[in-house]
């Protein structure tokens, strides 16, 4: 496989390492080093103290440099969601990725074969999700297609159970019976277990309402693995989970793998979350930086507008660091922002004050940028410590 060609930074960015934080020209994505570092070490905590593994989402930061981070703080490797994203992350150096998500096109298989036997020559592995009989085939054919010298390539297969999410994945029972079984019939695959995630559990405000969910969660994949095992195929593994309801998954005794992967970030719409107390304490650490550029009476405007962050999750929230008080942003367009004081006694901003923004949705933000500008002392008095490429940007197919 081709190795993907890296745009060398300009001049311009190599002269920012060293730098402090006022040299960073706007708008940009800045990562708060020491807030993400902090993060992954609770959730490295949190997953010893509940003797569970963790393979967070790379779909988030985009960089096999970050997976590689998460790795090496004790993650047994990353998730995405594209094939695309897998090729990068296994370019990167990363060895162990799991596609949770389902791929049918021939010539998309034919890469994920291609990557499994790349991951197989140097002692990795590749796992893949599946929800149909015809997925399974044509991936067993895309690997018995690729069999040819050196060392026989297994990718793992989990089953993907639909447990409230509404998109991908089989009922609940006898169907993913059916899948394991196909599974079972072709040398090149290997089930793995199950896929039970609920993104719209991640998102729901209060911390019972989660709870009630993934119970729900629990008991379909009881039900599905019961049926399973009863006919001689055990169930390794249980994998899914997301930050919001990561607790409840790792309090359920059935779950042996969590993929929250936006805990590392932390963005505006997971924190809107009422905070389960047995949650970790993770910190805003991904932020758009930017600068007025008009002020008015009762507004002023800043130079990040939607090309900068996404807006999917809503309007990014300001973060309260300058003497203007509290801040609100409003929608500008492509290319603005409009600030308000959020009280009847603060000022507006002035020209070329600083605004940093809590981008609403940390996963497609990131997608808009080329590099993320690593960042360590904190925003306010901090110096630029590193550039990390966003090498996955755009990886789609």
């Amino acid at each position: 496989m081709a190795q993907p060609t890296k745009t060398p930074l300009s001049e311009a960015l190599k002269r920012l390492v060293g730098q402090p934080v006022s040299a960073i020209d706007t708008p940009a994505l800045v990562l708060d080093l020491d807030a993400m570092q902090r993060n992954l070490s609770r959730m490295a905590e949190f997953a010893r103290k509940h003797d569970i593994r963790w393979r967070p989402h790379a779909k988030m930061h985009k960089s096999s440099a970050l997976a590689k981070l998460q790795m090496q703080a004790g993650a047994v490797g990353v998730c995405v969601q594209k094939v695309a994203e897998a090729e990068v992350m296994v370019n990167g150096g990363v060895p162990n990725v799991y596609i949770s998500n389902e791929v049918v096109a021939p010539a998309k298989l034919a890469r994920v074969a291609e990557l499994a036997h790349q991951l197989t020559a140097i002692h990795g592995q590749l796992a893949i999700a599946v929800d149909s009989l015809e997925g399974v085939r044509r991936l067993a054919q895309a690997m018995n297609e690729r069999r040819h010298g050196g060392t026989p390539a297994v990718i793992d297969v989990f089953v993907e159970i639909d447990v409230g999410q509404g998109r991908c994945g089989v009922p609940p029972g006898r169907a993913a019976v059916e899948l394991a079984h196909e599974i079972r019939r072709h040398p090149a695959l290997r089930f793995a277990g199950l896929q039970a995630y609920h993104g719209r559990a991640q998102h729901l405000r209060t911390a019972q309402a989660r709870r009630d969910a993934i119970g729900v969660v629990v008991q379909d994949v009881l039900f599905t693995r019961k049926q399973i095992e009863a006919e001689g195929v055990p169930v390794e593994l249980v994998t899914g989970a997301g930050t919001g309801s990561m607790v409840c998954e790792a309090a359920s005794g059935v779950f042996g793998e969590l993929q929250a992967g936006s805990f590392m970030f932390m963005d505006a719409d997971y924190a809107a979350n009422d905070r389960d107390p047995a949650q970790p304490q993770f910190e805003h650490a991904l932020f758009v930086k930017s600068q007025v550029m008009s002020s008015a009476l009762r507004h002023a405007v800043c130079d990040a507008g939607h090309k900068s962050h996404a807006i999917d999750s809503g309007l990014p929230k300001v973060l309260t660091l300058q003497p203007t008080g509290e801040l609100e942003y409003f929608n500008g367009g492509d290319e603005h922002g409009i600030l308000r004081p959020a009280g009847a006694n603060q000022r507006v901003p002035r020209l070329d004050d600083t605004i940093w923004l809590i981008p609403g949705h940390c996963d497609p933000t990131v997608n808009l940028h080329r590099y993320l500008i690593g960042v360590g002392g904190g925003l306010a008095h901090g110096k630029v410590e590193k550039i990390i490429r966003v090498d996955a940007r755009g990886a789609l197919t």
